[in-house]
């Protein structure tokens, strides 16, 4: 398992170029974080949706992710950024874009395939700072 730390994070997301978008979008739980950090650089709002697909030991909890809460966010036309700290399979982050249908969107994780992934290199599971 490899350890990161915020420090080690907000390095990364101050060495990358993110295009200008409209709204960032984090998959709560642990996108939540991220997104804050994204959005604060960007300096656009943060909204969150709560989609769930893992259990803790990341195995698929149901066949496909499930969206967890019923806020409706209405937003047309926009360019979003959607953000997970982790995307395996895709199926959360593709779950997330039909959600948002109709925007320009791009994906972005710490670890995984996403359209911008800010730690490629890692393989192995991660000691996210934010979980206790």
């Amino acid at each position: 398992m490899v350890d990161l730390s915020f420090i080690e994070i907000g390095d990364r997301i101050n060495k990358i170029i993110i295009p200008k978008f409209d709204f960032v979008i984090g998959i709560a739980t642990g996108g939540i974080v991220p997104a804050s950090l994204i959005a604060y650089k960007l300096g656009v709002e943060l909204n969150t949706i709560k989609i769930n697909y893992r259990d803790d030991e990341n195995h698929p909890r149901y066949e496909n992710p499930k969206l967890l809460d019923d806020k409706s966010i209405k937003i047309s036309g926009k360019k979003i950024l959607i953000v997970d700290d982790v995307s395996v399979s895709g199926k959360t982050l593709d779950s997330a874009k039909n959600i948002f249908h109709g925007n320009d969107i791009t994906t972005l994780v710490l670890k995984g395939k996403a359209d911008i992934v800010l730690f490629p290199e890692i393989a192995s599971c991660v000691n996210w700072p934010w979980k206790i």
